[in-house]
């Protein structure tokens, strides 16, 4: 064996090593949720008298769902005279008219609503937070994106766990409208099903830090001031302000069995954009926030878990890698008949892999109903999980190398039912393409040739997790060139920010 092939080797199984590592911390949080299951949260006391709350509404460009969101939160089940409803509009088209209209419409029936534009959309999402929160009148501030239909008794369910002073936030779980609606759609949910239902509640129930979602909770404004307010040099600023209030002394309260209904990106690439977003956004949380969540005086557990949470989207990174590696190391083993090695082998990809399974297999139980039906789509889910590691590994790297960016907003269409054709009919808001499809698409046909040689020289054992990453890459990158495809005639997509 040359110098070279045992380099890879080496660097191979650093890899694997690496991402077993990662992947063994599902388990770790699945026994986390087991332990501290019945751990059920309940309010300290009473509320001597119900507070005023302001409920604000950031949108832009949100033609789509604008008016479906301010309808349901309209239809909120809380006194009229301590409600307030900001809808906080940067948009730059269509949606400024449909949103001034239904703010009128619900005005003229009694509502305390106010429709607040802004023009220059400086600090985005956070930007727009942190303005109208100088106008808003409440003593509590909820938080719900464009393509949330919050249900009417949301803050009668939330508001309790104020009565004791040390609570700053309280979130609930997110539901899926369009669960049904595709292959992408059903995958995501289990996705975010596995967050909530497990991560979030294992967190939150052991005394360890979690995060508010930027929608579906809501925030003791004191909290919010006390932390620092709304800061935007992250493209996660819930996130970081979840943890600059936990590192102030805040607690904050998960609600599992409160469902705040969304819906979930249909188009291939709007879900690759929320993904870059998320993933870039926690590793410049990361690098913010990390070396003073570990100097400070917290216990281990914590900043263990801090240090695993912050930092998890690194493995996309290593990903990437792995996925360079993998044939060539098997070519290497074959030439070589180095078969035993496979016993290193097996280990690591039990835990980087077979965790991924345990972990979503677990989540959909807790969720329940015909939780069995759904385990077929655990196979693509894995895919898709490798499919996505090149556009989230170039999302890591611009955090690690400083490149700030825009917030990019995750386009809404408006669709629930199976078999709407929103991708083909409602494209104002489609993505635009970089490369990143292009390098998925040569991956896939790199792990291609890989299979066809694996199937050649009877190297079964390779075949499972080559035929998993080749159909991640190619999924995800002849997809995305599909439904980024713009036929004539077709408005074109609105400027990313």
């Amino acid at each position: 064996m040359t110098l070279v092939e045992s380099l890879l080797l080496g660097v191979y199984f650093l890899v694997l090593a690496v991402l077993s590592v990662y992947g063994s911390h599902r388990y770790f949080m699945a026994f986390l949720y087991y332990r501290h299951k019945y751990r059920l949260p309940t309010p300290k006391g009473r509320l001597e008298t119900l507070p005023r709350v302001t409920i604000q509404l950031p949108i832009f460009n949100e033609m789509y769902v604008c008016e479906r969101l301010i309808d349901a939160v309209c239809k909120m089940d809380y006194p009229r005279e301590l409600l307030e409803i900001q809808v906080l509009d940067d948009s730059t088209d269509e949606t400024r008219e449909i949103a001034r209209e239904v703010v009128d419409k619900h005005r003229k029936a009694g509502i305390d609503i106010v429709y607040l534009h802004r023009a220059d959309r400086s600090g985005f999402k956070a930007g727009a937070l942190e303005a109208g929160l100088k106008q808003a009148k409440g003593e509590f501030v909820a938080v719900f994106d464009a393509d949330f239909l919050p249900p009417p008794d949301f803050l009668k369910k939330t508001v309790p766990y104020f009565s004791d002073d040390g609570v700053g936030m309280v979130q609930v779980r997110w539901d899926h409208i369009n669960r049904d609606y595709s292959l992408l759609t059903q995958t995501q949910s289990i996705l975010l099903d596995g967050h909530f239902v497990i991560e979030h509640t294992a967190r939150n129930r052991s005394g360890r830090f979690f995060n508010f979602n930027g929608t579906a909770g809501i925030w003791r404004r004191e909290t919010i001031q006390d932390a620092g307010g709304w800061q935007h040099d992250t493209l996660t600023e819930d996130l970081d302000l979840s943890y600059r209030a936990q590192l102030k002394g805040w607690r904050f309260v998960f609600l599992p069995n409160v469902l705040s209904p969304a819906e979930i990106p249909v188009d291939i690439n709007a879900f690759k954009g929320q993904q870059h977003r998320w993933a870039k956004g926690s590793i410049q949380t990361a690098r913010k926030l990390l070396p003073t969540i570990l100097r400070a005086k917290l216990p281990f557990r914590i900043k263990q878990e801090a240090f695993f949470h912050l930092t998890n989207n690194v493995a996309f990174l290593l990903m990437v890698v792995l996925s360079l590696l993998m044939p060539l190391s098997m070519v290497i083993r074959f030439r070589h008949g180095w078969y035993g090695v496979l016993l290193l082998d097996f280990p690591f990809f039990i835990l980087a892999t077979a965790s991924v399974c345990f972990f979503y297999v677990a989540s959909q139980r807790e969720v329940g109903g015909n939780w069995g039906a759904r385990m077929k789509y655990l196979p693509f889910l894995m895919s898709l999980g490798i499919g996505l590691s090149v556009n989230n590994a170039k999302a890591v790297l611009e955090a690690l190398l400083n490149q700030q960016s825009g917030f990019v907003r995750t386009p809404k269409l408006g669709v629930v039912n199976k078999g709407e054709k929103a991708a083909a009919t409602k494209t104002k808001y489609r993505g635009k393409l970089n490369f990143v499809p292009l390098v998925e698409i040569a991956l896939g046909l790199y792990l291609t040739y890989s299979i066809f040689f694996a199937i050649e020289n009877g190297i079964w054992y390779s075949l499972p997790f080559l035929v998993l990453f080749q159909v991640g890459f190619l999924y995800c990158g002849v997809v995305s060139v599909l439904q980024a495809r713009k036929p004539r005639g077709e408005m074109a997509p609105a400027p990313a920010a």
